[in-house]
């Protein structure tokens, strides 16, 4: 008997969203062929096959950073695809992240009879857990990325399941030698410095880590500095930034960059943020995915982040953790250094860098306890997500 064909309808708001978008993408179209995708996205999810009605830059926002200037079109957007969706509905939606967008628009298709699955934990047991409400409502079933958050919902009766992370999946054993040879470097101190990927965080951070390896080499003057962009935009802002430290791009500092290629592979992890953080000594970086990047490259990293000061005095508020950073959260104990707001300055970046190039034990350290967690999380991501989703169908 031929099994019919599904629709899938899917939403990812920013890169690491449209990674795993991609591979669950894959990981259904090897169970189920005939499996068409549309909805909302970037390169991986295009490169993967899936119809992409709008791309995902134009519903990514974080926090309150440039939220009333993208508000009206994201809206507009969003009726869109409940407009579309409900007229000819998919078999299942898939939201991949971005809660505020995606969400509501759950909830609105749930109530039309649309199984929805949202795919990556809102931090909801960090901040606003009020949320869990709303997730109960609106959503059908939730696949997390890391065990403490499968118990969380199960705790709150939401239907879960924890897929692991699928970096944990495609990362091996790291080689920072291999790196390197890839990357044409030689074997001196490197430093990697990963600002984000959207433009406000670059905005808020560029300048800061100019200056920040200004210092560092100043302390250690034969270091190098590797950057990698995740796309053309975020070299442009960044480019902006340095140039008004009369410096042109990268600030006159020895510094590689690495462009994001203009039509990458679906399944290509190997980005330049994952070789810069394999090649490199020490990660300054963002908060967000790279830090969990980072552990599982068992780099020591140190992590800053800057938010709008009203989005940073809500956060304060509502938070219900002490450590931004994800691998904080899962080490036995806090391990990582976090520059949060204030605190992320220069002359603070520059010294915990040097207290990690001088402190080998603690690195030593820090290495044993990411590959333990790099273990923990490799369970076969893609395939586990594809196989809920299925049964997900099935049981429809």
């Amino acid at each position: 008997m031929e099994r019919r064909r599904l629709r899938v309808a899917m939403v990812a708001g920013e890169p690491s969203g449209d990674h795993l978008a991609a591979g669950l993408i894959e990981a259904l179209r090897a169970r189920r062929p005939a499996t068409t995708f549309v909805g909302v996205g970037g390169p991986k999810m295009a490169a993967a096959g899936c119809e992409i009605l709008f791309d995902m830059e134009r519903i990514g926002v974080i926090g309150l950073d440039g939220l009333l200037g993208k508000l009206p079109g994201i809206v507009a957007i969003r009726r869109r695809l409940l407009a579309r969706f409900t007229a000819a509905p998919p078999d299942l939606f898939v939201g991949v992240d971005a809660p505020d967008f995606n969400l509501g628009l759950e909830g609105k298709l749930k109530r039309t009879g649309v199984t929805c699955v949202h795919y990556v934990s809102p931090t909801v047991w960090a901040w606003r857990g009020y949320r869990i409400r709303k997730i109960r409502r609106c959503i059908n079933h939730m696949l997390t990325l890391f065990p403490f958050e499968a118990d969380y919902y199960r705790r709150h009766r939401v239907p879960v399941t924890c897929v692991g992370h699928p970096m944990a999946d495609q990362i091996s054993e790291p080689n920072r030698a291999a790196a390197r040879r890839r990357l044409n470097l030689g074997d001196g101190l490197l430093i990697a410095l990963l600002p984000g990927s959207r433009r406000s965080e670059i905005a808020r951070l560029g300048g800061v880590l100019i200056d920040a390896a200004r210092r560092i080499l100043e302390q250690h003057p034969g270091a190098e500095f590797v950057l990698p962009f995740a796309n053309q935009a975020a070299a442009e802002c960044f480019n902006t930034i340095a140039g008004r430290h009369d410096h042109g791009a990268s600030g006159g500092l020895p510094v590689h960059t690495l462009d994001a290629p203009s039509d990458p592979p679906a399944r290509d992890w190997r980005t330049p943020a994952r070789l810069a953080l394999e090649a490199c000594d020490v990660a300054i970086l963002a908060s967000g995915t790279a830090a969990l990047e980072a552990a599982l490259l068992r780099r020591p990293h140190i992590v800053v982040y800057k938010l709008a000061a009203v989005s940073y005095w809500l956060m304060r508020r509502l938070r219900h953790v002490d450590h931004y950073s994800m691998p904080n959260q899962l080490l036995p104990a806090p391990m990582v250094p976090e520059l949060i707001q204030d605190r992320a300055t220069a002359a603070n970046i520059a010294e915990q860098t040097g207290r990690l190039l001088g402190d080998a034990r603690r690195t030593a350290d820090l290495e044993r306890h990411f590959a333990d967690l790099h273990r923990a999380l490799r369970r076969g991501a893609d395939a586990r997500a594809a196989d809920t989703v299925l049964q997900l169908a099935g049981a429809r």
